[in-house]
């Protein structure tokens, strides 16, 4: 078990010490669970300006790009880089950390087989494997929350590593 997880489990029993002893590994889920959800009912904040860049993606395509970060704080995702729209896949790729988890969304602009001009959004949340335990706990908790935010997300991509999230990857989940 994480430090962290130890740390969060030994704190709620100091608030409930008749309820949980912890000696059981079903005790041991059962607050993950609980923290679990309690984190994503209350959830990291969201600024506004994130709200804002990707409607401007969305409704006036200004961007082919938003990566976002929580800043750990002020407890609220934020903005850290937008791509123009003369960006390209692979400068939206090279701007996410290797060793930090991020949000990101992806203006995916195609051509189908019947010369029809298309255009989907793409949501990535980005934990690459060499992330610290608690960053990678602290984005997949507060990504539903933040999903609600950012209405018009047509396909979501969950990557560990570059290839989870290659351009064949992405055409391929377009159609």
């Amino acid at each position: 078990m994480c430090y962290y997880m130890h740390s969060c489990m030994v704190k709620f029993a100091s608030l409930h010490d008749d309820f949980l002893d912890f000696s059981s590994f079903a005790d041991c889920v059962y607050v993950i669970l609980f923290f679990r959800q309690a984190n994503s009912a209350s959830g990291i904040a969201v600024s506004d300006e994130c709200k804002l860049k990707f409607l401007e993606l969305k409704a006036k395509r200004n961007h082919r790009y938003i990566v976002f970060k929580i800043d750990d704080t002020v407890q609220q995702v934020m903005v850290e880089k937008v791509g123009t729209q003369a960006e390209t896949y692979e400068d939206f790729a090279n701007s996410l950390p290797d060793n930090d988890c991020r949000y990101a969304v992806f203006d995916y602009d195609f051509t189908t087989d019947e010369n029809c001009r298309k255009s989907k959004i793409f949501f990535i949340a980005w934990s690459p494997d060499i992330a610290k335990v608690r960053t990678k706990m602290l984005y997949a908790s507060s990504k539903d929350r933040f999903k609600r935010e950012l209405d018009g997300i047509q396909v979501e991509l969950q990557a560990t590593d570059p290839s989870e999230m290659s351009w064949d990857t992405l055409k391929a989940r377009a159609y």
